[in-house]
């Protein structure tokens, strides 16, 4: 399965500061669950263990895990982390959504 999802160095920066405080191996787990304003909504965890079908994005000592499933779903879209006015926060950059909440996290295909 081509990787399809990336992450701007902006995101890689942030997410290797966070895995910095976590213990050694320590990933960034993206995925993809029904819920949301939106019908569905992006979920951001971090995690010790890789499953054998997960993909794995690596950029700048950051490693992000996307499971097939979510994968299929964030297709061509780019992780990244903004830090406005009203907080900051990583965002999917979705082409497939066709509408997303106000929150940011949540959207329709």
């Amino acid at each position: 399965m081509p990787i399809n999802v990336t992450v701007t160095e902006r995101a890689a920066r942030q997410i290797g500061e966070i895995l910095s405080k976590e213990p050694a191996g320590t990933m960034l787990r993206v995925s993809v669950e029904g819920g949301g304003c939106s019908g569905f909504q992006y979920k951001f965890g971090t995690e010790r263990a890789k499953a054998d079908d997960d993909v794995v994005i690596e950029r700048a000592g950051a490693t992000v895990l996307i499971d097939p499933i979510s994968l299929d779903y964030m297709a061509g879209s780019e992780i990244d982390f903004v830090d406005d006015l009203i907080g900051s926060s990583f965002k999917v950059n979705n082409p497939k959504a066709t509408a997303s909440c106000g929150c940011g996290t949540s959207f329709a295909l």
